[in-house]
Parts: structure tokens; sequence; C-alpha cells
């Protein structure tokens, strides 16, 4: 088939969307430009000046005035005869290059209209003037405008940096967004929006999940509650340190429970223009209330709960304390009966406002500790899942090196082995993998090209032979696991132990622990007679638990069985000491002694010892990495493990004979 190459394409331009969009630029562009041709014709009209009443007067009697025009009553307009517009008082209104000789000269504002006309016919009789007086009622619509487009524009430009502050776009559509700045910014999570997270993925925490899985199967199943006469719970307070998995918990509820769920922040409350808090938590409850049964979680409540009038020095107005006490009236006040049950999450229980914490509105406060042992071997199955593992990797063993670690701290310690087998160039990840990370978390990078002369290596090794040799010989301080002289962060050397997981704590055992703490400087003594700075953080551990087995657990026999600590978190706001300066001075006397004595018995053990301190420490340099094993091939079993073995074996042999 042929073409004809000649022939053009015709236009489809009729069936294009070629529609410009419609922008609020351009309103903001049109009042710029009318703004700026108010101040060309306003710089320009020099011609409608206003004058006072002397000089009015002064033109009044010269007869130099053609024509008089009265504006609402209250502004004269001054018309000037052409043949007096070359005198010396008009001149510098004549050479103005945009003088019209049809337009009035000046404007005086003469008040009274009724006094003004009687004093125009008293000179125009007296002096015989000629000029023409007609009234106006009318003005000018152009000038109109350009009166009021200086407040015109200001409002057009508040309206612009509202819209800018409150998140909306220049775009049409958007224009609305400053009107929406007191509404809640909470996010709605529902059956369009369902969160996947379940009860499941959440491992550990027992009995925090099993109190919140009580209020989930309160919305679910409601009458095996209400048929007793159970009333649907207010909210409950999760509180535990960070990383325990409080908002993991709030989003497990929010997958398992099947209702409107509500997900926002304490800060999201807070804003710079008074009122607008109280005005979201208003919004945010209305919401949830027309969705009920619903589910409001607020992450870090603390940002607005916060005990109100403490450090309100300057006596204002409290844009906090106003959304706090609405949030207080929308939980429990007047008209509150519906079926929204608030969650909340802090690692600031302490500072929060007793009004908040009372039963009613938060009827239950679930504590999410710490992970035990055996949650952590499940959480470490939980983050293993996803992660190619050797065969030789333990999660039992990996929980048993992994004291005093959250849920967040062994998310971070299995990605960070991840990181470092893949670093290594591995197919699978190790189980030194996993302690490798574990020591990058705890201690730092290692730093094996940092500058150490040998006298201060030698000083380190002895020094962290000196933890050592103590916690291997006293019963209740905490066992070895790795000695290194490798500098990490910003130690030089590092010890890790096994702690064991206490409930509570006796008074052997914190001595114990006190005095391992001390042996390292205790080794420096013994075997150079010389002390280091090394033993700062030491130090400053031992003086802390030394301060609180004094002056908090009731520890020590002068000062008896009394706790000068503050659970309620209000002596930090107080100025003066609960105690006397007598009792001040005995507690920094007893600190002294618990401290010194300690020292004194981590030195009396290295001395008996020295020889196996000795080898420890050489070997240490040599290695620069030493394992428990290496304590046990040089000193043997601990002495109270050999003592029970020995006793056991004397109950054995008694038992044989019976």
């Amino acid at each position: 088939m042929a073409t004809n190459k000649n022939t053009k394409p015709k236009s489809n331009f009729k069936d294009s969307n070629f529609k410009p969009k419609f922008n609020f630029y351009w309103i903001y562009g049109g009042l710029f430009l009318l703004f700026l041709i108010f101040q060309y014709f306003n710089s320009g009209n020099l011609v409608q000046r206003e004058i006072s009443q002397n000089k009015f007067e002064t033109i009044l009697e010269s007869n130099d005035i053609s024509k008089i025009v009265i504006l609402n009553k209250t502004v004269a307009q001054i018309y000037i005869k052409e043949e007096a517009l070359s005198n010396e008082v008009y001149k510098k209104v004549t050479n103005s290059s945009f003088f019209n000789k049809n337009a009035p000269v000046f404007e005086y504002n003469f008040g009274d209209l009724q006094n003004f006309e009687k004093k125009l016919e008293e000179a125009k009789t007296a002096n015989s003037l000629e000029f023409d007086k007609m009234n106006d009622e009318q003005t000018d619509l152009f000038d109109s405008i350009l009166a009021y487009l200086p407040f015109i524009f200001l409002i057009g430009l508040w309206i612009f940096f509202m819209r800018r502050m409150s998140g909306g776009s220049g775009s049409g559509g958007a224009g609305g967004q400053i009107f929406n700045i007191g509404k809640s910014k909470a996010k709605l999570f529902d059956q369009d929006q369902k969160v996947k997270v379940t009860f499941k993925d959440v491992a550990g925490l027992q009995g925090a999940k099993e109190e919140v899985q009580e209020i989930v199967d309160f919305l679910k199943t409601p009458e095996k509650y209400t048929s007793l006469g159970g009333k649907i719970p207010k909210g409950a307070l999760l509180v535990g340190a960070p990383g325990t998995g409080k908002t993991l918990l709030a989003k497990a509820v929010a997958g398992e429970a099947g209702v409107p769920f509500f997900s926002l922040s304490g800060s999201d409350f807070v804003e710079m223009f008074v009122g607008v808090g109280a005005s979201r938590v208003r919004d945010l409850f209305k919401q949830a209330q027309q969705k009920s049964p619903s589910i409001i979680f607020i992450d870090e409540i603390d940002a607005i709960g916060r005990a109100r009038g403490k450090n309100n020095m300057t006596g204002g107005n409290d844009e906090r304390e106003n959304t706090l006490n609405q949030l207080l009236t929308e939980m429990d006040g007047f008209g509150t009966d519906t079926n929204v049950i608030v969650l909340a999450a802090t690692n600031r229980a302490d500072v929060l406002d007793k009004a908040l914490m009372r039963a009613g509105r938060f009827d239950r406060q679930i504590f999410v500790d710490l992970p035990d042992l055996n949650e952590r071997k499940a959480i470490f199955e939980v983050h293993m899942k996803p992660l190619k593992l050797g065969k030789n990797v333990d999660s039992e063993f990996l929980s048993q090196q992994t004291p005093g670690f959250s849920g967040a701290d062994i998310a971070n310690l299995c990605n960070e082995s991840a990181l470092i087998a893949a670093r290594k160039g591995n197919k699978k990840i190790q189980n030194q993998d996993f302690l490798d990370a574990v020591d990058r978390i705890i201690g730092g990078l290692e730093k094996k090209n940092k500058i150490i002369s040998v006298k201060e290596k030698k000083t380190i090794a002895y020094h962290e032979a000196g933890h050592a040799t103590a916690s291997w010989m006293l019963e209740h301080a905490a066992p070895l696991v790795k000695v290194t002289i490798v500098p990490r962060g910003q130690s030089l050397g590092a010890a890790w132990y096994l702690p064991e997981e206490r409930m509570i704590v006796q008074t052997e055992q914190m001595l114990d622990e006190m005095c391992a703490t001390l042996a390292g400087r205790a080794a420096e003594k013994v075997m150079f007679d010389k002390i280091s700075t090394g033993a700062l953080n030491d130090l400053e551990k031992v003086t802390r638990q030394a301060k609180a087995m004094v002056s908090i657990y009731g520890l020590n026999d002068k000062i008896g069985n009394i706790t000068y600590y503050d659970s309620s978190g209000q002596g930090e706001y107080s100025f003066s000491k609960p105690y006397s300066e007598e009792t001040a001075k005995v507690i920094d006397e007893e600190i002294s002694n618990i401290i010194e004595s300690q020292y004194q018995r981590a030195i009396e053990i290295l001395t008996e010892h020295k020889d196996k301190l000795t080898t420890l420490a050489e070997l240490l340099l040599e290695k620069e990495v030493i394992f428990k094993d290496d304590l046990v091939a040089i000193f043997g079993k601990r002495p109270f493990e050999a003592k029970e073995a020995s006793q056991t074996e004397s109950v054995s042999e008694e038992n044989n004979e019976l």
C-alpha cells in the first residue's frame, strides 16, 4: 500500500489533555503583582498629598483654588488653577513626572463637614474668592482596591507560610491544609491497612503478653467478661527499659485485635501554636469513638504526660500542660463511656503525672523487663530465622553469653554477626562470628594498629590479669569468659565476665564484685609498686556500688536500716539533702572504708597468688587474648567449686556405705 510522504499527521490537540492545572502560586503571584502596581502608583502619586490646616488656609487665601471636591464628608480634594501651578508653592508637584493637571493636587482631612462648609463660605465672602465646591459620595473603585491591597498581600503571605508549616503543597486541592493544623496526626490501621505482626513474632515477654492478650480477647469476645459484670479496661501503660519490646508488643496487639488501631507518638501533639495540642487530642478521641471499639496507642507518652507544675518558672501559658489536661479529660471524664482502649509506652514512668497513672485512666501498668536466659534464647531463635547459619551456632550458648541484653540488642547482635561473616568472606554465619559481634557491641571496634609502648602494654596485661585472678578466687564474683589487651573503643584492655542472673543481691556478693573490680589497680601496686590512671572506670563503678550499699540499700552497720532513695522522683527537684551534715560525713567515711577494705583484700589475694598472676600476665602478653580454659590450666578449679565437689564426693561415699 502506497503512502503519501507529503501528508502531515493530523493534530490531535483537541483530544489531548492540555489543560493547565490550577496552582495556588498563581494567587500568590497575582497578589504580589498587585502589590507592585500599588507601590508604583503610590510612589508616583505625589499630587494627592495630605496637607495641614495652616497650609490649607494659606492656599485658600491666595485664591489659587479652582475647585474643592468633598469625599465621604471627611476629605476635601483640592484642585489648583492652571495659571497658579507655576508658583513656587506648587513647584514640587508640577515637576513630578506623574503630575496630571486634571487631578487634585492636595487632600485635606477637615473633620466636621458643617463647620468646614461654614468656614469656606466665610472665607469666600471675606476675600472674594472664586472656586467651585461639590460633594462626591462615591470613591474610585481602583483607589479602594489600592488602599486595601497591602492588607490583602499580608493575608496572602500569612496563608502561604502557614500552609508551608502545616505540610501543604503548592498544588490545587491542598489549599485547606492550614485548617487541618488542629487535626490528629494518628496513623490508622484497620482492615484496609492491617499490621502483619502477631504475638508469635514477639519472643519472651510472657507476663506482658498475657496481660495485653486479655485486652485483645476482651475486644474479640466481650460477652465472656460482660456477662460477669466486668468492664473493658480504659488503658494499659507499657513501662520498661529502652529496647525491651514495648512498641513491638503494641504492634502485635494491632495485628491480633482486629479493630481500628490509631498509632502516634507523644510528640505529635506538640506544636508551637497555643491550643493545637488539645485540639488534636479531641480530634483523635472523636475519630476513635466513631470507629469504636478501637485502640489508641501513644508511644513515648512522657512527651506530654510529665508531671504538671514542675520547672514552670515563666508563669505563662504551658501548651504541654493544656494538652495533658485534655488527654486526662478524654480518658476519664464526662461522656467517656465508649469502647476506646488507650495503650501507651514509656521508659520514664517516674516523671509521669499522678493523675495520668491512676486507675480509671491506665487501669494496669505492664512492666516489660529485660529478658532472662530462656527469653533471650527465644529472641535469638526469632532473629536467626532469616540468617544463613553454620552447624556450630547454638542459641542457648549465645543466650548465656549475653546477660543484660535487650531484645533490640539481640537483634543488633544478629545483624552485626552477619556483617562480620560477610566481611570475612564466609558463606554462612559461624558461632565465632556471633562472639565477635558480642565483643564489638560491648567493647567497641578492635584497634590493633594503635601504638602502645612495651611498658604500657605490660601494665595493661597485669591490670587485666589482676581482674581475672581475683574473680577466679572469689566465690561470688562473676566467672571469667575472656580477657584481652587488644584496644577496643576507648579502652586499652577488657575482660568479659558472665554474671549470675540474680533477683536480689547480698552484701557478700557486692563486696566480692567490688574486690574483683579493684584487683586491676591492686595488681599494679603488687607488681610495680605504682598505680596508674587506667583504673578510672573501675573506681567509678566501685564508688557507685559503695554509695548504694550505704545510702540506698541499708547494708551498712553505722547508717543502719535507712534508705535515702526517693522512688517518686521528687528528690531531683529538691535543693536540700534528705540527711544532715553529720550523716553526710558518716556516709562519706563509710563509703571510703568499704572501698579501701576491698582494695586491701584484693592486694592480699594477689600477693598470695603472685606467681600465678605473673604466669597469666605473661601468657596474656604472648597471646593478647586468653579464655576460661587458660585460667583452668593455670589455677585449676575455682576454690569454692573444688570444695563443693569434695563435699559432694564425701556425701556420695557415705550413701554408698549406708
